[in-house]
């Protein structure tokens, strides 16, 4: 089974289930982009993020008679959650994360910074150098789209810890893009 526009998701999961090993290197090639995309939004070392894509995919494969397909799309977003849930699990396990329990004062927000002018490629730069705790919190919440309460317990955090890490990821990363703004205008 080979990787082109005439094999469906649903053929290569089916593979998949049936052990096809061509199947398994179709799933890899078409997901391993997106994956390893989620990881780094999460880790900064490449070589955390090597090693969680490949925990990933073993325990896709692995766990792969879990997986209900549910259409097209539906076998991407079940690995991006694989890779979320491991990435953050790897940072728990290094005690890498911290939380500040404090809250914050609401201040009314600034009008949110254009980000259309700025590549992606640097948005993403921008994203992983927030603190480790800000980047969970802002990638679950904005990404993985949870709510505070899911987000606090799955880290282990009060639910208003969530709201002011991603109060300030918002913050810092509004900075950082007003100040590239600021560097790269024409």
């Amino acid at each position: 089974m080979s990787l082109d526009e005439t094999v469906t998701e649903q053929q290569i999961v089916n593979g998949v289930k049936n052990g096809d090993r061509k199947a398994m290197h179709a799933m890899y090639d078409l997901l391993a982009g997106s994956a390893m995309a989620t990881a780094v939004r999460y880790l900064n070392d490449g070589d955390d993020c090597r090693d969680v894509l490949q925990e990933c995919f073993l325990k896709a494969f692995t766990r792969i008679n879990e997986f209900s397909y549910r259409g097209q799309g539906s076998l991407r977003a079940w690995m991006t959650r694989i890779v979320a849930n491991e990435s953050i699990n790897r940072l728990k396990r290094q005690s890498r994360l911290t939380f500040l329990d404090e809250i914050l004062v609401e201040e009314p927000e600034d009008e949110p910074p254009d980000i259309n002018v700025i590549p992606l490629e640097e948005i993403n730069r921008m994203i992983a150098a927030l603190p480790t705790g800000y980047r969970m919190v802002f990638n679950q919440f904005v990404f993985e789209r949870k709510s505070h309460k899911e987000i606090a317990h799955m880290l282990g955090i009060k639910e208003n810890s969530s709201a002011s890490q991603f109060l300030r990821a918002k913050r810092l990363l509004a900075k950082m893009i007003n100040q590239y703004k600021l560097e790269h205008d024409d």
